[in-house]
C-alpha cells in the first residue's frame, strides 16, 4: 500500500507542473474547479494532504471545518496551520514535511511547527509574508537562523526557543515593527541583543533566556513602554541593572538571574509598581536591599539569593501582601527577622539560609498557614523552635545554628523532611519525628539520646560548650595506634575489637553475652570476635557471599539470631599500604555518618591475623546483580527503580550538604548500590570515600569504576561533589534502561541520539509505564540523569537540588509520553499528561 501511495504521490507532483491546460489527479474528496486547472486551492489541499498529519477519516473537502489544527478564510484558503497536539490525531511528524513546498499556503497568517523533532525546516517558509505567528520551538534546528526576518514584516510572534540555533541574533530582528511576543530562550546565541530591537515599541514579551549571550544589560531595549515580561536569565551579562528601564509601568515579571550582573540595586526600582514577579538570584549585587522594594505592593514572588547583599532585611518587605515566595538565601545579610513579615499571609517560601542573621525564630512564623518551604540554616539563629512551625510545613531546614530548648512534638502529616542538624537541641527526640521521611538531628550534643552527638562540631566550640565525648575519628587513630603499639610487644597478638565508640548515656549495665549487638561491642569486644568467628567457622569459605574493592565479604548469623555482613582484610591485604588505607578510611566515614539510605556499621576489628568491618546484612545484593538477573530485573518495576534512584540521590544529598566536611564518595556504582528485602536502598563501599577540604586543592588519584567516572577527573585530577553528580546520573540512566549505558553517554550530544523517544531507551523486560504518576516519574528520572551527565561539572545539578526535585515536582509542558524524546529532556522539563 505504501508503494502504490508513493507512486500517486510522484503522478500528483508531475501533474501540477504540468501545463495550465493539463487536468490534475487530486486527494480523495477534492472537487475540480470549473477551469478544470490546478488551482491555489487544489495546490493546498494536495500539500495539506502529502503532510499526513491526520488520519484517513478526514476528508479532504471538509478541511476548513473539523480538522484539527486548520482554518481558512472566507474563500477556502487555510489561514493558519499547526499539527494536531492531541494523541487521538497520529501524524509523522517531520518524515514528510521536508518536501513541502509551503508557498503554495501564501494566505496563511498562523503557522505552528513546534515540537516537530524537525532538523530543517520547509521548503517556502521566507515567502509567507503574511504570516503574524511562526513558531518552530522544541526542535533539532542547528547552526543560525536560515532565513530573513525582513520577510515577515507583519509578524506579531516570533517562537524558535528550544532548539540549537548559534551565531548571533539576527539584527533585522528591529524591521519588525508588529513584533509582540519574541522567545529565542534555550538556544546557543552568542554575542549581545541587537540594538535595533529597541525600534520595536509594541513588544510585550521578551525571552532570551538560557543563551550565550554577554555585554552589558540593554538599557534603551528595556525601557520599551510597552515591555510586560522580560526574561534574560541564564545568559552571561556583565554591568550594572540600568535605572531607565524603571520607568516601565507596565513590567510584570523581571527575571536576571544567573547572570554576572554587579552594583547595587537601585532605589528606582520601586516605581515597578506593576511588578509580579522579581527574580535577580545568582548574580553579583552588592549592598543593602532598598527600602522602596516596599512599593512593590502587587508582588509575588521576590528572588535575590546568591548575591553579596549586606544589611539587615528591610522591614518594608512586610507591605509586600501579596508575596508568596521570599528567598534572600547565600548572602551577607545580618540583623533580625523583621516583625513585620508576619503581615506576610500567603507566603509559602521563605528562604533567608546562609547569612548571618541572628536573634531567635519568631513565634508569628507559626502563623502563615501557608508557608510550607521554610529555610533558615546556616545562620547564627538561638532561642527556642516556635510550636506550630512544623503543623503546616512540608520542608523545614533550621540547621546549623544555635537553637537550643526541646523538640516540637506538634508535627503536621505533610512534613516530609526536616533538618536540625548542628544545634544545641536537648530533651527526648520526640515519637512524633518518625512520621517524617526525612530528618536530621546530628550535632546536638543536649539531646538524650547520644546517638545525635557531635562533640567535634564547629558549632559547638564556637559556642563555648563542652564536654568529655570523643569524636569516632579520634578513636580510629587511638585504636590503630594501640593496636599497632599491641602488635609490636606481643607474639601472641592480642585482638581488639571494638564497636565505632559513639558515648550512648542509656547503656549502663554490662551486656549478656548473646544480647544487642551494639551492647555487646560497645562493652565485651572480646565476646563479639569469638561469636564473629565461631558463626564463620573462622571465615570459611562457604560464607563467603563476595569480593569488594579490597577483601571478601562474608555473611554471618550471630546468636543472637541477627545476621551481619562482613569486610574482611586478610594479612596479605593488610600489608598493602592503599588496602589498609582504604580500611581505616571507610571506618573513619562510617563512624560520622548515619543514614536510611547509607549502609550502617556496626563495629570493626583490628587484628594481628585479620581485619573486619561489621555491617547490616542487605539481602538482594547489589543493584547491579538484580538489573543482570533476568528474573529480578522483571521484579524492579518502575515505582521500585524510581524508589531505588532516590533513596541514592537522597543518601549523597546528605553526604554532600549536611556532614562537616562534606563526604564525596568516588566511587558510586551499580555494585555500590545494595537492596534489602523491601527493595530499600543503601549507598555502601566507602573504602575510596574523601572528606572535602575547603582549604586545600583537594587533588587525588584516579579511583572508581570504569564507565562512572566523571570525565574532568582524567585532566584535573580534583575530586568535588559534581564527580559523584556524574556517577549517580550514570547509575539513574542505567538503572531506567536496565543495563550499562556504554558508549550511549558519549553519543548524548548527537542528533541522532536526541531524536530517540524515552520510551526506546528503557529497559524492554518489563511493560512500559502505564500509571500517569509512573510515566511522570520516568520521564523526571531521566531528565535528572541527563542533567548529571553534563560534560561540564559547573552545569550538573548538586545532589541536594537532585534530592529536592524528587520531594517537590514541576510540570510545566504538556507532552504525550509516547513522544518524549532525549532532545526534550535535555532541553526542558517535560510533564507527561497521557498514557500512548
Amino acid at each position: 500500500m505504501a508503494i502504490y501511495t508513493s507512486i500517486l504521490m510522484v503522478l500528483i507532483q508531475l501533474l501540477l507542473c504540468a501545463s495550465s491546460n493539463s487536468y490534475t489527479i487530486l486527494p480523495p474528496g477534492t472537487q475540480r474547479n470549473a477551469t478544470s486547472k490546478v488551482s491555489p486551492l487544489d495546490k493546498e489541499a494536495y500539500a495539506l494532504f502529502s503532510l499526513h498529519w491526520w488520519s484517513i477519516q478526514y476528508n479532504i473537502s471538509n478541511r476548513c471545518n473539523n480538522w484539527p489544527g486548520v482554518e481558512c478564510n472566507n474563500n477556502g484558503s487555510i489561514t493558519k496551520l499547526s499539527p494536531p497536539k492531541d494523541s487521538t490525531y497520529t501524524f509523522k511528524r517531520d518524515l514528510y514535511i521536508r518536501d513541502i513546498d509551503f508557498s503554495v499556503f501564501s494566505n496563511l497568517v498562523h503557522l505552528d511547527l513546534s515540537q516537530m523533532d524537525l532538523y530543517e525546516l520547509p521548503l517556502g517558509l521566507s515567502s509567507l509574508k503574511k504570516l503574524t505567528l511562526l513558531n518552530i520551538s522544541s526542535n533539532n534546528l542547528q547552526d543560525e537562523i536560515p532565513f530573513s526576518l525582513a520577510n515577515f514584516p507583519q509578524l506579531m510572534v516570533f517562537d524558535v526557543s528550544n532548539n540549537l540555533f548559534t551565531g548571533q541574533i539576527p539584527h533585522e530582528i528591529g524591521m519588525l515593527e508588529n513584533l509582540v511576543t519574541l522567545d529565542l530562550s534555550f538556544n546557543m546565541f552568542s554575542g549581545t541583543i541587537p540594538l535595533s530591537l529597541s525600534h520595536v515599541t509594541s513588544l510585550n514579551h521578551l525571552r532570551i533566556s538560557n543563551n550565550q549571550l554577554d555585554g552589558e544589560l540593554p538599557s534603551t531595549i528595556l525601557s520599551l513602554f510597552q515591555l510586560k515580561t522580560v526574561d534574560l536569565s541564564r545568559n552571561r551579562f556583565l554591568g550594572k541593572l540600568p535605572t531607565t528601564f524603571v520607568n516601565n509601568s507596565q513590567l510584570r515579571n523581571l527575571n536576571l538571574s544567573d547572570n554576572r550582573i554587579g552594583g547595587y540595586i537601585p532605589c528606582e526600582i520601586g516605581k515597578l509598581d506593576n511588578l509580579v514577579v522579581l527574580d535577580l538570584s545568582l548574580n553579583q549585587l552588592a549592598g543593602p536591599i532598598p527600602d522602596q522594594i516596599g512599593c512593590l505592593k502587587n508582588l509575588t514572588s521576590l528572588h535575590l539569593d546568591s548575591n553579596w547583599i549586606n544589611g539587615s532585611i528591610p522591614s518594608s518587605i512586610g507591605l509586600l501582601t501579596h508575596l508568596k515566595e521570599l528567598t534572600l538565601g547565600f548572602n551577607h545579610i545580618d540583623g533580625l527577622i523583621p516583625a513585620e513579615l508576619e503581615h506576610l499571609v500567603h507566603l509559602k517560601v521563605l528562604d533567608i539560609s546562609n547569612n548571618a542573621i541572628f536573634g531567635s525564630i519568631p513565634k508569628w512564623i507559626s502563623a502563615l498557614t501557608q508557608l510550607t518551604d521554610i529555610r533558615l540554616q546556616g545562620n547564627q539563629l538561638c532561642g527556642v523552635i516556635p510550636y506550630g512551625i512544623l503543623i503546616h510545613s512540608i520542608h523545614v531546614d533550621l540547621s546549623r545554628n544555635h537553637l537550643n530548648g526541646s523538640i516540637p512534638s506538634q508535627i503536621g502529616y505533610n512534613l516530609s523532611y526536616l533538618d536540625l542538624n548542628h544545634n544545641n537541641l536537648s530533651g527526648k527526640k520526640p515519637k512524633e519525628l518518625e512520621s517524617i521521611r526525612f530528618y536530621y538531628l546530628y550535632c546536638n550534643p543536649f539531646l538524650d539520646d547520644g546517638y545525635y552527638d557531635c562533640s567535634d562540631s564547629q558549632d559547638q566550640r564556637d559556642s563555648g560548650h563542652h564536654n568529655h565525648h570523643f569524636s569516632p575519628s579520634s578513636i580510629v587513630l587511638v585504636l590503630i595506634i594501640v593496636a599497632s603499639v599491641l602488635i609490636s610487644f606481643s607474639s601472641i597478638g592480642i585482638g581488639i575489637c571494638v564497636l565505632r565508640a559513639r558515648y550512648r548515656r542509656k547503656h549502663k549495665n554490662k551486656a549478656a553475652k548473646h544480647g544487642d549487638l551494639f551492647s555487646i561491642w560497645n562493652y565485651d569486644g572480646k565476646i563479639a570476635f569469638e561469636d564473629i568467628i565461631e558463626a564463620t567457622q573462622d571465615f570459611d569459605i562457604r560464607y563467603c557471599i563476595g569480593t569488594g574493592a579490597y577483601g571478601s565479604v562474608y555473611k554471618a548469623k550471630l546468636p543472637s539470631g541477627k545476621t551481619v555482613a562482613l569486610k574482611k582484610l586478610h594479612k596479605t591485604e593488610s600489608e598493602n599500604p592503599s588496602y589498609y588505607k582504604s580500611f581505616c578510611n571507610e571506618v573513619e566515614v562510617l563512624t560520622e555518618i548515619r543514614h536510611r539510605n547509607i549502609i550502617r556499621l556496626y563495629g570493626y576489628c583490628l587484628h594481628n591475623r585479620c581485619m573486619f568491618l561489621v555491617y547490616e546484612y542487605l539481602e538482594r545484593g547489589s543493584l547491579f546483580c538484580n538489573l543482570a538477573d533476568e528474573i529480578e530485573a522483571q521484579e524492579l518495576n518502575w515505582r521500585k527503580r524510581v524508589n531505588i534512584i532516590k533513596g541514592t540521590a537522597y543518601a549523597l544529598a546528605h553526604m554532600h550538604h549536611h556532614c562537616t566536611p562534606p563526604i564525596v564518595h568516588r566511587d558510586v556504582s551499580s555494585n555500590n548500590i545494595l537492596l534489602n528485602s523491601e527493595l530499600e536502598v543503601c549507598v555502601s563501599d566507602f573504602g575510596t570515600a574523601r572528606l572535602l577540604d575547603p582549604d586545600s586543592s583537594n587533588q587525588t588519584l584516579l579511583v572508581g569504576t570504569y564507565g562512572y567516572v566523571a570525565p574532568e577527573l582524567a585532566y584535573t585530577m580534583c575530586v568535588t561533589t559534581k564527580c559523584d553528580v556524574y556517577s549517580f546520573g550514570v547509575v539513574a540512566l542505567e538503572t531506567m534502561m536496565g543495563h550499562h549505558p556504554g558508549e550511549f553517554i558519549s553519543t548524548l550530544t548527537k542528533p541522532s541520539t536526541q531524536q530517540l523517544l524515552v520510551k526506546d531507551v528503557l529497559d524492554p523486560r518489563i511493560p512500559l509505564p502505564k500509571s500517569r504518576k509512573d510515566m511522570q516519574d520516568v520521564v523526571h528520572v531521566v531528565k535528572l540523569a541527563l542533567a548529571c551527565l553534563s560534560s561540564d561539572p559547573k552545569s550538573r545539578p548538586s545532589m541536594q537540588v537532585v534530592a529536592n526535585e524528587f520531594l517537590v515536582s514541576k510540570a510545566p509542558i504538556h507532552v504525550s509520553f509516547s513522544d518524549v524524546s532525549m532532545y526534550q529532556l535535555m532541553n526542558q522539563e517535560v510533564y507527561v499528561i497521557d498514557k500512548n
